[in-house]
């Protein structure tokens, strides 16, 4: 199967959750989140869900990062470019819905990539060997080109993993991926 038959799947599988679902799987990700080892790191890039897409709702794992007063730090992005910006959240930080559906900060303190320990990345499929398939635009696999090779890429799943999906040159694999489940470590030491 291509990349592009695995979209369509993904996407098709998420349409059927219903918005119960998809809440109760985000909580159960966020709380299995806990047993990762990147807790003693410093600051975090975490993505918000597009709820129209029905994506991991990333607002249990933001709520975790917050408790535990790490830095975190949200995504502002660029079509026209296709990077993305890196916005410090603060209590302050106004967040809007751009013109895709994504939610994303207005304005603040800009983050480079290579300050960034744990990256959560969205993802609509991965295999088991660590590999991802996003929605094809390359914008994650750009900004974690961007990082330090020890920033740990961590994906969030509602479904198990494919066996094998194909990959490109530029893709950037995950190190771990989180389930409502299990964990899948592909971190090598």
């Amino acid at each position: 199967m291509d990349k592009v038959a695995f979209r369509k799947k993904y996407k098709e599988l998420r349409a059927q959750l219903s918005p119960d679902e998809v809440e109760e799987l985000s909580l159960q990700i966020a709380n299995k989140s806990l047993e990762l080892p990147i807790w003693d790191a410093t600051n975090y890039h975490i993505f918000l869900s597009i709820i129209g897409k029905k994506e991991v709702n990333t607002e249990y794992l933001l709520h975790i990062l917050q408790g535990k007063d790490k830095s975190v730090v949200l995504s502002k992005s660029d079509f026209k470019t296709g990077e993305l910006r890196h916005i410090l959240l603060q209590e302050n930080t106004a967040i809007h819905i751009s013109e895709f559906g994504i939610p994303e900060p207005v304005t603040g303190i800009e983050i480079a990539p290579q300050q960034l320990d744990v990256v959560f990345v969205p993802l609509l499929a991965f295999d088991t060997h660590g590999n991802r398939i996003g929605y094809g635009k390359g914008f994650y696999d750009r900004f974690l080109e961007q990082c330090r090779p020890e920033t740990l890429v961590v994906g969030l799943s509602f479904f198990e993993p494919e066996i094998s999906i194909s990959v490109e040159n530029t893709d950037i694999p995950l190190h771990f991926c989180v389930t409502p489940k299990k964990i899948y470590s592909f971190k090598k030491t």
